[in-house]
């Protein structure tokens, strides 16, 4: 199809009146270079060098009044912002900040009419950012989370200041109110990353994904403005649903206090985080027991994260609804062209222990090292425009894409080598690790328990040896004689030493108290 016929086909679509309408575009993930402004956590534990720190963005492109921004997608947060001047936007007065788990943006809201690939929404409410050396002209931001989370339209406080997508849905009311995201691996490292993105259409080849669980959307409590902000596209884990490298589960205990059972994790799934974010010892259970692993703190990965060889094979699964999602172990350790003190080549385990993320509204990070190996479904259901109303519940549905373990292992292979490690015989090993305040305690207490043994034995032979005899007389101790020495010319029975009328030995050079001649 010619540029011209494929323009007048989407402006077609784009359309208000009731036809089948869906929308699906590419999206690429490209390396950029990982902001300076980002918090930085404590617990320094050594230090590395990265050659070339890089962080993945999956972007897809847009326009405002014509203007062409490229804009990073993320399921984490809800509002669209872009980075410079749109021509011809309105300003409606009204100011909105953005705080993400790292970082964030603020500045006026502006309306322009936006072309989000064939549908044109007229007078999209968005946040107009100032350039700085960490955002760059032409670039931003597009918020497919829910509408809940929204700072433009708390602050426009009407459906005007509605997410891109919640425009959409109200618009088009034949559009289904789902999106789907694949978020591709690149086959060389200088290539970019591929990715689809879709909005009430599922891609060819993957129809069995609405056959999969569905997911009810856990619920932050709307108590407060501060929690409705937080409400992210979130799902429990299954009880015993985080399985480390020997096959067990990790033991686990939520931080969220509304979940009714503590074994079951919160996990958000946000395509703007790099690194998943987990709890430091499921990060361990993962990492700890590699050998010439180590917890290591670089700044620009934003605090501690487990340092280990690039050839050795971390396999683990997360497990929702009854269905097991492994990951890719491509995905579970990543190659950032690190060397170690020594010159070493290193790598370092994804998931990251949480610090910089810690909420009260969920456990887990689920960025694009997990999304990578899943094909994801999300139904918005009540989340459109602003507030719960009678469509349905939102829930998420996964497809696994990294189900064929063996043909991941000889991917493994190929790229990064082979270093034999048997992850089931370091379970002791991280016990110990995981419980190493018990391990001291109980090893001080047995040595203190010991050494006190041992003294008392001391004590109680030096009284044997000074207790006097029944006659009056001192009792004495015998030396031998090492088992090389000559032996003695005669003989004689030890137990009658020292009995009144014992004939002395031939030789013995001391006088036997007992002996009645002397």
């Amino acid at each position: 199809m010619n540029p011209l016929a494929l323009s007048l086909f989407l402006s077609l679509v784009a359309l208000p009146f009731e036809v089948s309408s869906a929308l699906r575009l590419g999206i690429t993930g490209k390396r950029v270079p990982r902001p300076h402004t980002h918090h930085r956590r404590a617990s320094i534990f050594g230090t590395t060098t990265l050659a070339d720190s890089y962080d993945v963005s999956y972007s897809t492109n847009i326009t405002l009044n014509g203007a062409p921004f490229s804009v990073q997608i993320d399921t984490g947060s809800s509002d669209l912002y872009v980075i410079g001047n749109v021509p011809r936007s309105q300003n409606t007065g009204k100011t909105a900040e953005v705080t993400y788990a790292v970082g964030g943006v603020q500045g006026p809201i502006m309306t322009a009419d936006l072309d989000f690939a064939g549908y044109n929404i007229s007078k999209q409410a968005y946040i107009q950012v100032t350039a700085d050396k960490d955002h760059s002209v032409g670039t931003g931001l597009i918020g497919l989370g829910p509408s809940y989370g929204s700072q433009v339209r708390q602050a426009l406080n009407d459906s005007s200041g509605d997410p891109v997508l919640d425009r959409v849905f109200t618009q088009n009311t034949s559009t289904p109110n789902y999106i789907t995201i694949l978020l591709g691996r690149a086959e060389d490292p200088l290539d970019d990353f591929p990715g689809d993105l879709t909005v009430g259409e599922v891609l060819p080849g993957y129809e069995n994904i609405t056959s999969q669980p569905k997911l009810d959307v856990s619920l932050v409590s709307l108590s407060s403005a501060f929690n409705q902000q937080n409400q992210h596209w979130q799902a429990l884990l299954d009880v015993h649903g985080v399985i480390g490298p020997d096959g067990k589960a990790v033991d686990v205990e939520t931080s969220v206090q509304s979940t009714s059972n503590k074994k079951q994790l919160t996990v958000v799934f946000d395509t703007g985080y790099s690194l998943p974010q987990v709890p430091s010892n499921v990060a361990e259970a993962f990492y700890g027991n590699v050998p010439g692993a180590k917890l290591m703190n670089y700044e620009q990965l934003d605090g501690p994260i487990w340092q280990l060889p690039c050839a050795i094979e971390v396999n683990v699964t997360f497990q929702f609804g009854g269905v097991s999602y492994p990951i890719n172990p491509l995905d579970t350790t990543i190659d950032l062209n690190a060397t170690d003190s020594d010159g070493n080549h290193v790598c370092f385990g994804a998931f990251q222990p949480q610090d910089a993320a810690l909420s009260p509204n969920y456990d887990i990070i689920f960025g694009m090292a997990f999304l990578r190996n899943v094909y994801l479904y999300i139904n918005f259901g009540d989340f459109v425009d602003g507030s719960p109303s009678s469509r349905a519940a939102p829930y998420i549905q996964l497809l696994s894409t990294s189900a064929n373990a063996s043909r991941l292992h000889s991917d493994f292979v190929a790229i990064r080598g082979s270093q034999t490690w048997d992850p089931t015989s370091s379970s002791l090993g991280r016990w110990v690790r995981s419980h190493l305040a018990l391990v001291i305690g109980l090893s001080v207490s047995a040595g203190l328990i010991l050494i006190g043994a041992v003294l008392l034995c001391v004590v109680q032979l030096r009284k044997r040896r000074m207790a006097p005899t029944p006659a009056g007389f001192m009792s004495f101790s015998t030396s031998y004689k090492r088992l090389n020495d000559p032996a003695p010319s005669e003989a004689y029975d030890l137990h009658m030493a020292g009995r009144p009328g014992a004939p002395l030995p031939v030789g013995q050079e001391y006088a036997n108290p007992w002996d009645p001649r002397f």
